[in-house]
C-alpha cells in the first residue's frame, strides 16, 4: 500500500511539474504581440507623458498675467519713537496695484503655438508607434523562422544521433569502416555548431521582442504564425498609389508639416513681441503726495527705440526656411524608401509564388527515404551526406525566403504608414 501511495505521489509531482513547464512557455501570435506592445511598451508610455506635458503648456498659455501689488510703509517715526505707524496723524504709507495687458494678440498666438506643440507631440507619438511596430514585426518574424530553423537542426541532430548509434554497433561487428563513423560524428558536430549559432540569433530576436512588448526575461516564448489574411496581390499596387498613401498617412511627414505651421505662427508671435505691452496701475498715498490721501492712475509702456525684437524675428524666419527644407527632405526620403521596398516586395512575392507548395512536404518524404536507403546500404556515405546537407540547406532557404517575404511586407506597411498587408 505504501509503495502504491509513493508511486501515486511521484506521478502527481511529475504531472504538476509538466504543467508548470507548459505554463512557463508563452504562446504568442502577432496580434497578441501588437496588443502587448501598445499596452506595455515603455517608450510609448514615455511619449504619451510628453503629450500630456505639451497639453499643460496650453493651460499655461491661456493664463493671464498676475496683478502686482506694491506697498510702502513708514518704518520708524523718530518723533514718536515708534515703528510702522499707519495713522493719518503720525504715519505714512503708499500702495499701488498694477496689471499688465499684452497687446497685438500675444496671448492668443502663444495659445496657438502651444496647440501646435501638442499636435507635434502627437505626430511624434504616432511615428514612434509606426517605427516600433515595424521593429516588432521584424523581430517576431526573425524569431519565428529562427524557431523553424532550430526545429530543422534538432530533427537532423536526432536522426544523425540514431544513425551514429547504429553505425557504432555495426563498427564493433566489423560491418562498417571507422572512417564512416568518423564522418557521421563530424556531421553531428557541424550540425550542433550551426544550431548554437541559430539559437543565439533566436535569443537576440526574442530579447528585442520582449523589450518591445514589455515582457519579463524569464520563461520561454513559442511564436505562432497565423494563416495569412486576404492581402491584395502586389501587382495590384502601383508605385504612385503607395506614394499618395504615404503622403496622407506618414506621421513623420505630418510632423514636418506641422513644424512649418509652428514656425509660421512663431514668426507672427515674434513680430507681435516687437509691439510694447501696457501696464496700468492704481495707487494711493496717505500724505506723501498732493493732495493728501492721493489717489492716482498710472500707465507704463516701454518705448521701442532700440530693441524691436529683431533677432528673434530673424531666427523665426530662418526656422521657416529650415522647416520647408525638412519637408522636402522627408518627401525625398519617403519616395526613395517606397521605391526601394516596393521592388523588394515584388521580388520576394514573385519568388515565393514560384515555389511549389508541395516542395517542402516532398522533401520531408525524401529525407526519410534517404535515411532508410542509407541504413540498408543502398547508397554510399558520400551520397548520403550530400543529399542530407542538401535537404538541410533547402529547408533553411525556404524558411529564409518566407522570412524575407514577411519582413518586406512589414517594411512596406512601415514606409507607407498603412496596413496594406495584415
Amino acid at each position: 500500500m505504501r509503495r502504491i501511495c509513493f508511486l501515486l505521489v511521484v506521478f502527481l509531482a511529475l504531472q504538476f511539474g509538466k504543467s508548470l513547464a507548459q505554463t512557463d512557455t508563452l504562446q504568442l501570435n502577432i496580434k497578441q504581440a501588437e496588443y502587448l506592445f501598445r499596452k506595455q511598451n515603455y517608450d510609448l508610455l514615455a511619449s504619451n507623458f510628453q503629450i500630456d506635458q505639451e497639453r499643460a503648456d496650453i493651460i499655461t498659455a491661456r493664463l493671464w498675467d498676475n496683478p502686482e501689488l506694491e506697498h510702502e510703509n513708514l518704518f520708524y517715526n523718530h518723533e514718536t519713537k515708534k515703528f510702522l505707524q499707519t495713522s493719518y496723524e503720525y504715519g505714512q504709507f503708499s500702495s499701488s496695484v498694477a496689471q499688465l495687458f499684452k497687446l497685438a494678440g500675444k496671448r492668443n498666438k502663444n495659445i496657438k503655438i502651444a496647440q501646435f506643440g501638442v499636435k507635434m507631440a502627437e505626430f511624434a507619438y504616432f511615428d514612434l508607434i509606426r517605427t516600433l511596430n515595424f521593429e516588432l514585426h521584424n523581430n517576431f518574424y526573425n524569431a519565428y523562422f529562427a524557431q523553424q530553423s532550430v526545429a530543422v537542426y534538432q530533427q537532423q541532430i536526432a536522426a544523425s544521433t540514431q544513425l551514429l548509434k547504429a553505425y557504432e554497433v555495426q563498427l564493433k561487428t566489423g560491418n562498417v569502416a571507422l572512417k564512416e563513423v568518423i564522418r557521421i560524428k563530424a556531421l553531428l558536430i557541424n550540425l550542433k555548431t550551426e544550431l548554437i549559432a541559430v539559437l543565439n540569433e533566436l535569443e537576440d530576436s526574442q530579447k528585442d521582442l520582449r523589450l518591445i512588448c514589455g515582457l519579463a526575461p524569464s520563461g520561454g516564448i513559442k511564436l505562432i504564425l497565423p494563416a495569412p489574411e486576404n492581402n491584395p496581390p502586389i501587382t495590384s499596387l502601383s508605385y504612385q498609389s503607395l506614394i499618395d498613401s504615404a503622403r496622407v498617412n506618414r506621421s513623420d511627414l505630418k510632423l514636418a508639416r506641422t513644424d512649418l505651421e509652428y514656425q509660421k505662427m512663431n514668426l507672427k508671435l515674434q513680430k507681435a513681441m516687437a509691439i510694447p505691452d501696457v501696464e496700468l496701475s492704481l495707487s494711493y498715498d496717505l500724505k506723501g503726495n498732493y493732495p493728501e490721501k492721493y489717489t492716482g492712475l498710472g500707465i507704463k509702456i516701454p518705448l521701442p527705440l532700440f530693441n524691436r525684437n529683431q533677432g528673434e524675428i530673424k531666427k523665426a524666419m530662418t526656422g521657416i526656411d529650415a522647416s520647408e527644407n525638412n519637408i522636402r527632405k522627408q518627401e525625398s526620403i519617403l519616395e526613395n524608401e517606397i521605391f526601394n521596398v516596393y521592388k523588394t516586395v515584388f521580388r520576394n512575392e514573385k519568388l515565393c509564388n514560384e515555389v511549389d507548395p508541395s516542395f517542402s512536404t516532398d522533401f520531408d518524404k525524401l529525407i526519410s527515404a534517404l535515411i532508410k536507403n542509407f541504413k540498408d546500404r543502398n547508397i554510399n556515405l558520400i551520397e548520403f551526406l550530400d543529399l542530407f546537407d542538401s535537404y538541410k540547406e533547402n529547408t533553411l532557404q525556404l524558411n529564409k525566403l518566407q522570412q524575407n517575404r514577411m519582413n518586406a511586407r512589414a517594411e512596406l506597411n512601415f514606409v507607407t504608414g498603412t496596413n496594406i498587408f495584415k
